[in-house]
């Protein structure tokens, strides 16, 4: 399954920040989650990342550990053509 995960630092992030999002994003390749893209954004969210994971659990276990770093928002991503054969 593939997933948006938009984010809002909860503070301002510092040079430890990465370092400890780094931790945990370890700890979720554990659970099966890959992290296909990551950004830092301007705007409402000031990050966004497409992952891909075995299921919405996973997910939802590592946006909890995140939510000392992070306010997620998640989305479940469909690709397009996919969702298009459902018309």
């Amino acid at each position: 399954m593939e997933f948006v995960i938009l984010g809002k630092f909860r503070r301002r992030p510092t040079k430890d920040t990465p370092v400890q999002a780094n931790k945990l994003m370890e700890e979720a390749k554990k659970e099966g989650i890959k992290f296909v893209k990551m950004y830092w954004t301007l705007g409402r969210y000031d990050t966004a990342a497409i992952v891909e994971a075995p299921n919405e659990r996973a997910v939802m276990k590592w946006g909890l550990a995140m939510s000392e770093i992070l306010a997620t928002e998640t989305l479940v991503a469909v690709p397009r053509d996919e969702a298009i054969k459902w018309l």
